[in-house]
């Protein structure tokens, strides 16, 4: 409804002062400000001479807010003319809203008159609240377009961010491959090789992520107390996974075992397939797979059964007290050098170990390859070439003996023991 103003506007209607005769950029930078009802923008406002956009809209949205939060029904909005009718008053209940200059309707291109009625019929519109899925929507417009309007804004920023990532991108790469080249010339060790060349893709990753978020404008003061907190949380929240991870580096670093190398880590014994910086994977001779967390290989004792290419192995034979031990070491040295397998650069080498209850047992010592079939095969060859050197040399080897006392024994007894054994002996 429209009524004449008259001709001294009330004292709240003072968020306006003599209308400019051009728009002009405000001290803040912006032309246009929201006029916004329960926090969505229903329209804009410019600023005028005196006043800016932002100043202006925060007067009127401050008039809005009181009538909200003080009536659940507002009602309609009026719209008053001066006598002049170059000013126009949007009133809500006899209370101010805002007033319309001739200097709104030239931003707008619009008659007073017209720009007026629109925004009284839209702020009453505003007031009511709307069905959900139109304020849904309401709500989804203002979002898209101020996002759109921060993009527009940050547009040479994020262009700088995006041409620093690409550039990190190609850098990144090319250290990459030439942190892995150098690696192939220097390290010979796959796992290592792909260890160097990660860490300088990261390096240089991290560097570029630096700059470019330089580049967007953030605060590096703040970026890092945020870190530091974050990196506290973290470490508490993932102390095992960061472990296993810091551990895998080292592993990689110090190298206890490489890619098919023959293991013994604490329980599992098998061969190397895979070295990965959470994980280490080891194939059972029996054929499973087992993944151990790094943290556990590196705090574990390791035992390398392949780091050379050479391992000594023994086998253990008994033989009779009165065999002639040095005719036995004889036998025994040249059969086990005609074993395939056994390495000839290594001597064999025959020790007394052990006098034992019936037998003199000799220890037998040789070299083979490191590898584990090889190693039990040859091992296997020589316990059989020992055996058959030994009865063909006439060594007795003897089992075990054992003595058997009768207490209580009924009368003669001992004697037929005892003329069992000469019978024995006469045999």
């Amino acid at each position: 409804m429209a009524t004449a103003l008259p001709a001294q506007l009330e004292e709240g209607a003072s968020e306006i002062a003599a209308p400019a005769s051009n728009a002009t950029l405000q001290d803040d930078g912006l032309y246009f400000a929201d006029v916004a009802v329960r926090g969505r923008p229903i329209f804009q406002i410019g600023g005028l001479t005196d006043i800016s956009a932002r100043e202006r809209a925060q007067i009127i949205n401050r008039r809005i807010a009181s009538i909200v939060l003080n009536a659940e029904d507002p009602g309609e909005v009026d719209v008053q003319f001066s006598a002049e009718r170059t000013l126009a008053t949007l009133r809500l209940n006899n209370r101010v809203l805002m007033t319309i200059t001739q200097q709104d309707a030239d931003d707008f291109g619009l008659p007073l008159e017209a720009l007026a009625q629109r925004w009284a019929e839209q702020l009453t519109q505003a007031f009511n609240k709307p069905p959900l899925a139109i304020d849904v929507a309401q709500r989804i417009n203002t979002t898209l377009r101020d996002l759109g309007r921060d993009t527009i804004d940050r547009l040479p920023a994020l262009t700088g961010a995006f041409i620093i990532v690409l550039i990190t991108w190609s850098l990144a790469s090319g250290v990459r491959y030439g942190a892995f080249r150098w690696a192939q010339q220097t390290e010979g060790d796959r796992s290592t090789e792909v260890l160097v060349g990660r860490l300088g893709y990261g390096g240089v990753w991290i560097l570029g992520s630096v700059v470019a978020l330089g580049v967007m404008g953030l605060d590096f003061g703040a970026l890092l107390g945020a870190l530091g907190l974050t990196s506290v949380a973290i470490g508490f929240s993932l102390k095992d996974v960061l472990s296993n991870y810091i551990s895998g580096v080292i592993l990689l670093a110090a190298r206890p075992f490489r890619l098919g190398d023959q293991v013994v880590i604490g329980e599992y014994e098998g061969t190397i397939t895979q070295i990965q910086l959470r994980a280490t994977t080891l194939k059972t001779y029996d054929g499973r797979m087992v993944y151990i967390p790094n943290q556990e290989v590196f705090q574990a004792s390791i035992i390398n059964n392949t780091a050379s290419t050479q391992r000594r192995s023994s086998v253990m034979v008994g033989i009779d007290y009165d065999a002639d031990i040095n005719k036995a070491k004889q036998a025994i040295i040249a059969a086990v050098r005609q074993i395939k397998g056994v390495t000839p650069e290594f001597p064999v080498e025959v020790f007394v170990q052990e006098l034992a209850a019936s037998t003199v047992n000799l220890e037998v010592l040789f070299w083979v390859d490191s590898r584990r079939g090889e190693f039990l095969g040859t091992s296997s060859a020589v316990a059989q070439a020992v055996k058959e050197a030994l009865q063909a040399a006439a060594v007795e080897m003897p089992t075990e003996i054992y003595t058997l006392l009768f207490r209580n024994a009924p009368p003669g007894i001992d004697d037929q023991i005892h003329q069992q054994q000469a019978e024995l002996q006469q045999d």
